[in-house]
């Protein structure tokens, strides 16, 4: 008789062992770790697939897509929007009780179209950002919301550009200010 104890899984079958290890037992081993695809390298049965890493997120991949879907919305509103730049900026300054229209023509066609440019690409390199993440089983719903803050930076400056060279919008900021 001795006085040494077994060390860990020296008793233990080898079933034990898989089980203890949160491993699926030899019989019930999946096809991706039995038989290598051709044109990929075999995994060794003790390295994790893509799948078992990634866990579904029902939830987060609703959010996901439906932000993504409202975003699509609000980039071709806006962007249609600002193709017609002088219009926005008209309803713009008459909400804000600006006295005059918008006259600073050529200067908001082009950042117009710059700012609708924006918009589009923002939102599509949002959208690869949130599938590439979905994919990956990552957490993905704050993607588009950071997308579109930033994105909504971009186009807000390309917007302000034209309309603060705009004669009667600096009447109003030169007469609001100096109250």
């Amino acid at each position: 008789m001795t006085d040494q104890r077994p060390q860990y899984g020296e008793i233990a079958t080898l079933e034990e062992q898989r089980r203890a290890a949160g491993l699926p037992p030899l019989g019930e081993a999946p096809a991706a770790f039995a038989t290598p695809t051709e044109g990929r390298p075999a995994q060794s049965a003790g390295a994790p697939s893509a799948s078992a890493v990634a866990r579904p997120r029902p939830v987060d991949r609703f959010v996901t897509i439906a932000l993504l879907a409202y975003g699509l919305i609000n980039v071709v509103m806006t962007g249609l929007s600002y193709l017609d730049f002088s219009t926005a900026m008209n309803q713009m300054m008459s909400v804000l009780g600006v006295e005059g229209e918008f006259t600073n023509f050529a200067e908001g066609r082009i950042w117009g179209t710059i700012a609708a440019i924006v918009l589009a690409i923002g939102w599509s390199l949002t959208a690869v950002l949130s599938i590439r993440r979905l994919r990956a089983g990552k957490v993905s719903w704050w993607v588009p919301l950071a997308g579109a803050a930033v994105t909504l930076l971009i186009a807000s400056v390309c917007a302000a550009i034209p309309l603060m060279n705009d004669p009667a919008f600096i009447d109003f900021v030169a007469k609001t200010a100096g109250q």
